[in-house]
């Protein structure tokens, strides 16, 4: 069974940046790719990045695309979406996850071991 932990949340400005971590522990896991979701009130869960074992290869949601960049520490069994120029509509909870699969993913089903999430509210 594998933890995560997601950190960083806040009330920010719009245009301000944020960093969210996401601290992964308990048993080993074989490579598997790390994503980021964000659900706000009463909405789906959706799907905002995606970043391979090696942390190489990334995927992005074109809603925040060349706004935010995910990134991993495999070391530190840590994951982090760093924010930026952030808009009141990316205000949500945001949720990091692991793959189930070792290819990229955009999809809720296709990961597993969610985090608790970490509030992100952004206003003025």
């Amino acid at each position: 069974q594998l933890q995560l932990v997601e950190s960083g949340g806040g009330l920010v400005q719009p245009g301000d940046s944020l960093r969210l971590s996401c601290a992964v522990s308990g048993r080993s896991f074989s490579p598997k790719p790390m994503g980021w979701f964000r659900q706000a009130p009463g909405k789906g869960r959706e799907f905002m990045a995606v970043v391979n074992w090696s942390g190489g290869i990334t995927t992005y949601a074109e809603s925040v695309k060349g706004r935010f960049t995910i990134s991993r520490d495999n070391g530190k069994n840590t994951v982090y979406l760093q924010m930026n120029s952030l808009k009141p509509e990316d205000t949500a909870v945001y949720y990091c996850a692991v793959g189930k699969f070792s290819w990229n993913s955009q999809s809720v089903q296709d990961f597993e071991y969610w985090g608790q999430g970490t509030q992100v509210t952004v206003s003025s």
